[in-house]
């Protein structure tokens, strides 16, 4: 860890702040790392530890003419140090700073992140027992299909974000590598314990090999990490929007007092937090391809990457940031209507067992194509006239000559069609 100052929240992290101070922690381990070696005094490593500083605005004054942010800071620096500044950025070149600043930036970041995912997580498994054997109707191509539970609903989304959590490990882990290499990667002017020093200390591990910057593909896999979680949100969120309609209205985020829904419509409740997440969800999606566009470079190095990344990497991580803090709110709050649930389970009059007839017949000996008709032509007079659909197989002697009536009904059970949702429960540990 950097020892000179705690570890920022998610907006600090991209602040020019943060971002000096471990330019400056760099730079400093660098050269304690050489005077170790004895390429420096000793004096001077301590020299700057003890004086080493900069200020923000007078780094952009010197930007202003050098047209170099690094060149800027240094020179900032050595107003500070004096005479042993000469020592700072031995051998190193930009990108040593930059990329390996980056990098602990993306591993702060992703920690953080990494926090909301296991915060979120602990939510979805609180809620998806909490209705864990709460009846709704399982909804394909948005039509009515078979039972299910809603707390299944719940568990399906904990088991995605345990996914998303293993995913952003293997991201920060990926990102947290940190570069001392010179200016095209060969050490020709350090030596390789510098690297190790310096990365040992950011709690980073040395890129293996490198050109005049830490390759791309890093930063890819660590952005695409948080599309794929965004696109996780999207389709809780989704959901959520689609069961708070009107129409439906199973599910709905918290209304708090005073709220206002439309400027024109009193009445109004809306999906508003999901809606939000949908958006966002966008956005790192499209930062995401950027990303994957900053994997080729010219030869060891071009800076096409860098004007882009200053933009998607602050921008990627806080707006996930954001998001997992609305959807902890949202999940945590959600208004869910079991008594609506089973409403609209009740909508389609029982049409929701028509496999479990279809496949009953093809146990007894009936093909599958004439048991399909055998059983289509009742669901099709249950969807015209909206009457049990088990009255409809009763009545029909071709069904009842295979399944008596009192079979019929004991096939129709809710609890039959759910008996292995505590099973589901306990094989995902929740």
């Amino acid at each position: 860890m950097i020892a000179r100052y705690t570890r920022p929240e998610m907006g600090a992290i991209w602040t020019d702040d943060n971002k000096y101070k471990i330019w400056l922690e760099i730079e400093t381990l660098a050269c304690e790392a050489q005077a170790e070696l004895g390429v420096i005094p000793d004096e001077a490593a301590r020299h700057i530890r003890a004086t080493g500083n900069f200020n923000v605005e007078r780094v952009l004054e010197i930007e202003e003419t050098t047209k170099h942010d690094v060149i800027a800071f240094l020179t900032n620096v050595a107003e500070y140090v004096g005479e042993p500044a000469r020592y700072i950025h031995l051998g190193m070149t930009s990108s040593d700073v930059l990329d390996t600043c980056l990098s602990v930036q993306l591993k702060q970041a992703g920690e953080l992140l990494l926090g909301r995912v296991q915060q979120l997580r602990s939510i979805l498994a609180r809620r998806a027992n909490e209705f864990k054997h709460t009846l709704c109707i399982g909804r394909t191509h948005g039509i009515h299909a078979e039972p299910t539970t809603f707390g299944l609903k719940m568990l399906l989304w904990h088991e995605e974000m345990k996914r998303n959590e293993e995913r952003l490990q293997k991201a920060i882990a990926t990102i947290a590598v940190g570069m001392i290499s010179g200016a095209v990667g060969t050490f020709e002017h350090l030596s390789m314990q510098v690297e190790e020093y310096v990365c040992k200390h950011l709690g980073l591990q040395p890129a293996s090999v490198s050109t005049q910057v830490i390759q791309r593909d890093r930063h890819a896999e660590f952005l695409s990490t948080l599309a794929v979680i965004g696109g996780t949100l999207e389709k809780i969120a989704t959901e959520i929007r689609h069961l708070q309609r009107t129409e439906v209205l199973e599910a709905e985020e918290y209304f708090s007092k005073g709220q206002k829904g439309s400027s024109a419509m009193p009445h109004k409740r809306n999906p508003i937090v999901s809606e939000r997440v949908c958006g966002l969800a966008r956005l790192l999606r499209g930062n995401a391809m950027a990303a994957m566009e900053n994997i080729a470079l010219w030869h060891e190095r071009d800076i096409s990457h860098s004007s882009v990344e200053r933009v998607i990497c602050p921008d990627s991580t806080i707006a996930l940031d954001y998001m997992l803090h609305l959807m902890i709110n949202l999940v945590d709050k959600l208004l869910v209507y079991p008594d609506t649930m089973q409403k609209n389970f009740d909508i389609t009059c029982g049409l929701h067992y028509s496999q479990t007839i279809l496949l009953e017949l093809a146990k007894r000996g009936v093909s599958r194509e004439n048991a399909y008709a055998m059983v289509q032509r009742n669901a099709m007079q249950t969807w015209a006239e909206r009457k049990p659909f088990l009255d409809y197989l009763v009545a029909d002697a071709e069904i009842t000559a295979i399944l008596p009536a009192d079979e019929l009904r004991s096939l129709c059970d809710v609890q039959k069609s759910l008996r292995n949702v505590d099973a589901i429960f306990a094989r995902c540990g929740v």
